[in-house]
């Protein structure tokens, strides 16, 4: 895929959001504007999770869910990139669910609600899937609201890539190949020192991997 002059759409939480770096235009999406010549637009919200919550947030936006607002993004897009997961692991509370789900109230539904809301709203446009990053902390039994968690952050990585098999969508799979690692000392102070959010480094591995994925497809 030639990216100069490509509209592309990115569907996130905190990280698309560009929290962790130095400017906006450090963040991986930015990026492939100021180099490659795409036409870039980032939907980024912090706090934002892919699965309808059962409780409210103390903010409202954190619970503007990811299908909740596709509607409200541009009409147009040659691609759309979905990057998200992290925060229904890190302080979400619906359940995992199952894949044969078709609601947004469970991780296993809201996914296959997303995908076909973005396949209805972009018919001729590629849609790109990544997966979230390592974090600190992914195996732990208590989530950020000292809740139960329903799985470790790889179970969440890995039905992200069932449900975007199932419709054929690609996936760039950050959590195998971004060499981002906060649990590893060196690697959280080189890319990720809060943990979770990658900073200007870090933001340009996630651009070098994502660009190189999508010239691919």
């Amino acid at each position: 895929m030639e990216l100069k002059g490509k509209k592309i759409l990115f569907l996130g939480d905190s990280i698309t959001e560009g929290w962790g770096t130095s400017s906006n235009e450090k963040i991986f999406w930015s990026l492939l504007s100021s180099r490659d010549g795409a036409e870039v637009t980032g939907y980024g919200i912090g706090g934002t999770r892919i699965a309808r919550q059962k409780l409210p947030s103390e903010e409202a936006k954190y619970d503007q869910h990811f299908v909740s607002r596709v509607e409200g993004m541009e009409s147009k897009a040659d691609v759309v990139v979905v990057f998200g997961g992290t925060n229904d692991y890190g302080h979400g509370d619906a359940p995992i669910g199952t894949p044969s789900d078709r609601t947004d109230g469970t991780f296993y539904g809201a996914l296959h609600c997303l995908y076909l809301a973005l396949l209805k709203k972009y018919p001729a446009a590629q849609i790109v899937v990544m997966t979230p990053l390592h974090r600190e902390g992914e195996n732990n039994l208590l989530n950020d609201f000292g809740l139960r968690n329903v799985g470790f952050l790889s179970d969440y990585v890995r039905i992200i890539k069932e449900v975007a098999a199932f419709y054929a969508l690609p996936v760039l799979d950050l959590y195998s190949l971004s060499g981002i690692q906060p649990d590893v000392p060196l690697l959280k102070e080189r890319y990720a020192p809060d943990g979770l959010h990658p900073n200007d480094a870090g933001h340009e591995r996630i651009y070098r991997l994502l660009r190189d994925f999508l010239i691919r497809l």
